[in-house]
């Protein structure tokens, strides 16, 4: 039986949507999902190598306020559904890994041609619990794995060379700002494994819903259903190399220019142009993932394209409070909850942000000092107004 939705990821949304996360949560937990049904079924070939729709998606909020956990659980729920769908261990040690990755290994054919992969989807609902970044050998596993590598290698003392065919590996994890600043350091967000993730960050609930059955305004049931059927439908159907139809082409052709012209600079912080630098597969892979969960054809249109942008672009308007504490002292982190609160506000009154911040800078001096910088990094701008003195964000 053929696609039962117009669009599995809207519908995704719709479905998940009755919780309290924010609707950039759900869009990311349904494109995690998406891959994870592709695996290395699909690809954008760029001669020298290949992009596989494969994705390092990281849920980043304070304890209890995004429910992230949830979120990332609800779309994989519906890709345990799919048959043959390999999940890989919640802690990774090389064995775990070999033996996950041996035990995905299997083959599919497309005309008369087999090609080989191990795929596996790791849900890692504390981070912490599945990487360890100091840890190097292991970070860079990854970071090869995500740029669909051929084949893995690994020499062990016990059992000589373990060799994984065509290794693939699909990562939605759920951490909070503090432990990324107790556990990265600026060489770690500096280096190639935060430039392959996607961070989703969140600090509030997208509204507050007291009894969740109450949400549905559709059969949930019926949609689930769907979900798991057009999952597997993608699972099932979706071969071979995707194109970019002509105006998406000419398109990625101004952008790609417009991106290392104008956007990639010199003065920007080091990971953000790490980030930059992989921001072409980011794009692409995540374009290949709304195609296919709109339509059979391995063709990616100019709306797709343009869909994949901007929910990139979404997730990077707040990825500095994703990273904003590490490295900092402790005074330096409370001035980040600080511009938190501006920015939640929007604009907020002068008094009010003074009183806010007594708790963290008793001292009227710090906090004008802190103030200052914040207007001087053009973060923050002051305003006089009838009412009196407002503080606005600047976004």
């Amino acid at each position: 039986m053929p696609r039962r939705l117009e669009s599995w990821l809207d519908s995704y949304v719709q479905y998940a949507s009755i919780s309290e996360a924010p609707k950039i949560f759900h869009f990311w937990a349904g494109v995690s999902a998406v891959a994870g049904a592709l695996r290395r079924h699909v690809w954008f070939d760029q001669v020298k190598f290949c992009w596989y729709p494969s994705f390092f998606i990281v849920f980043v909020a304070p304890p209890g306020i995004a429910t992230k956990s949830t979120t990332a659980d609800g779309s994989m729920d519906l890709l345990r559904e799919v048959p043959g769908i390999h999940f890989g261990p919640d802690e990774v040690t090389w064995q775990s890994l070999v033996t996950t990755f041996a035990a995905s290994a299997e083959s599919f054919r497309i005309g008369d041609d087999w090609y080989p992969q191990s795929p596996i989807t790791i849900l890692a609902s504390e981070f912490g619990m599945y990487m360890d970044f100091k840890d190097t050998k292991m970070v860079n596993l990854h970071i090869t794995l995500w740029d669909g590598r051929k084949r893995f290698e690994k020499q062990t003392k016990g059992s000589g060379n373990d060799m994984v065919e065509a290794p693939w590996i699909n990562l939605i994890a759920c951490t909070t700002p503090q432990w990324i600043a107790s556990n990265m350091d600026a060489n770690t967000i500096g280096g190639g494994f935060t430039s392959r993730c996607i961070f989703v960050y969140g600090d509030k609930k997208e509204r507050p819903i007291a009894y969740l059955k109450n949400q549905a305004q559709f059969d949930y049931t019926s949609l689930r259903a769907d979900l798991i059927h057009d999952l597997e439908w993608m699972a099932t159907n979706l071969f071979g190399e995707y194109r970019l139809d002509p105006e998406a082409e000419a398109w990625g052709e101004a952008w790609y220019a417009h991106l290392w012209e104008t956007t990639y600079s010199l003065d920007n912080q080091d990971w953000v142009n790490n980030y930059l630098a992989r921001k072409q597969a980011h794009l692409h892979k995540l374009a290949m993932v709304i195609a296919a969960s709109k339509r059979d054809e391995p063709v990616i249109t100019f709306n797709d394209i343009q869909i994949a942008n901007t929910m990139l672009c979404s997730t990077e308007d707040s990825a500095h409070f994703v990273f904003a504490k590490v490295g900092k002292s402790e005074q330096a982190q409370q001035a980040v909850k600080i511009l938190e609160f501006i920015q939640k506000k929007g604009e907020v009154d002068y008094k009010e942000l003074y009183r806010f911040s007594q708790s963290y800078f008793p001292d009227a001096k710090d906090f004008a000092g802190i103030l200052s910088s914040f207007t001087q990094g053009g973060q923050v701008a002051i305003l006089n107004t009838a009412k009196g003195m407002l503080v606005k964000f600047i976004s």
